[in-house]
């Protein structure tokens, strides 16, 4: 029986009912800015703008693009959108210059190493993604067995990162591999730049799921003392000859961590369930010494917080889109803190939150 409401809703007044739908509008409609900077992309808009000194007109991006000139005005209002929702600057004389995060989609431009992530943008606007998102509701309407696939996984028959997905569509599988690099490097220059305790005092480090070592190769030229291990599947580890910078270790994390004084666990954790990142924090807990010996996990990955701002609706919008893509999910401190008392740790600390990330050293 359905619960008794005490309170009666109070009907819109004009002004509300004005404002709503032009809200509706925007939130119905909102799916067009991810398309438009998807477009943008194709088209080699940020990096046509950065060759032209980080400024072009819109006459210069017809030019340099090699559009119909007839489809500069349309362009135009491309622009317009990309300006507003701040991918681009703009000014009065029609002058569309790039933002830190056009900066990030400029072919061939790293900073700190961080790659470019145009792949990650062209990755969850694609067909798959896209598809995955609009199963949503027979989705949810499903009495499926545990452990629940995720929607992408029932849409498609085939789950990210894994080879099915390579089966299902060989080219978008690359497509997504790249994007996740992207994902997983960005910001480790950050981390090093502001958070210079975490590795201080460390003699050696197990980066779990560490892919081509570009994290890795970021910690030891930072602290060369670090001896670091990049361990991941053999499809991945076999890509990457050994540099005499890192050492590659072919494994699983579910089954064995190489030891080391330290695990790192880079935006790793939030591709899987509760009982799994138990299962990988119970692995890392065997692999390093004891707390007084420096033994510790670092995790860097999404904190949900309610009253970090803007970042909240980013955390939330990630956390629905590990639900949509994956079995994983964003946690707040409280789910971290649980999984850790979980998986054996006697404590923790957030080291320090760096936009919608969260640092966190975990002690046994």
């Amino acid at each position: 029986m359905a619960a008794k409401s005490s309170q009666t809703m109070t009907i819109p007044t004009d002004a509300e009912l004005v404002q709503a739908q032009a809200d509706l509008w925007r939130h119905s409609l909102s799916y067009l800015t991810p398309m438009a900077l998807s477009c943008a992309i194709q088209l080699g808009i940020p990096t046509a703008i950065h060759r032209f000194g980080g400024a072009a007109s819109l006459p210069d991006l017809v030019t340099t693009l090699s559009l119909p000139p007839s489809k500069a005005p349309f362009l135009s209002r491309l622009l317009r959108l990309l300006s507003t929702t701040g991918v681009l600057a703009s000014n009065e004389a029609g002058i569309y210059s790039l933002v830190p995060l056009s900066y990030l989609l400029v072919d061939g431009v790293r900073i700190d190493g961080d790659a470019s992530q145009t792949a990650l943008v062209l990755a969850v606007t694609s067909w798959h993604y896209m598809e995955a998102a609009m199963g949503l509701a027979d989705w949810f309407k499903k009495d499926i067995a545990q452990p629940v696939p995720s929607p992408f996984e029932e849409v498609h028959g085939a789950a990210l990162f894994e080879e099915s997905m390579a089966v299902l569509d060989p080219e978008c599988d690359k497509l997504f591999n790249e994007a996740l690099a992207a994902h997983d490097h960005m910001g480790i220059g950050t981390v090093l730049r502001e958070c210079h305790a975490l590795f201080s005092g460390l003699q050696s480090l197990t980066d779990c799921c560490g892919g081509d070592g570009t994290t890795a190769r970021s910690i030891v030229k930072a602290y060369p003392h670090i001896k670091c291990n990049v361990l991941d599947l053999p499809k991945v580890v076999d890509k990457n000859p050994s540099d005499g910078l890192v050492n590659y270790v072919t494994g699983d994390m579910f089954h064995s961590i190489p030891p080391a004084q330290a695990v790192m666990l880079k935006l790793v954790l939030h591709f899987w369930s509760d009982e799994d990142c138990i299962n990988i924090l119970a692995q890392c807990k065997k692999a390093i010494p004891c707390r007084e010996a420096g033994g510790k996990v670092i995790i860097i990955d999404i904190v949900v917080d309610s009253s970090s701002g803007q970042m909240f609706e980013t955390q939330l919008l990630m956390d629905v889109a590990m639900m949509v893509y994956t079995r994983g999910r964003q946690r707040d401190e409280n789910e971290w803190s649980s999984i850790f008392a979980k998986a054996g740790f006697s404590d923790y600390k957030i080291v320090k939150k760096l936009g919608a990330r969260g640092v966190i050293e975990v002690y046994p």
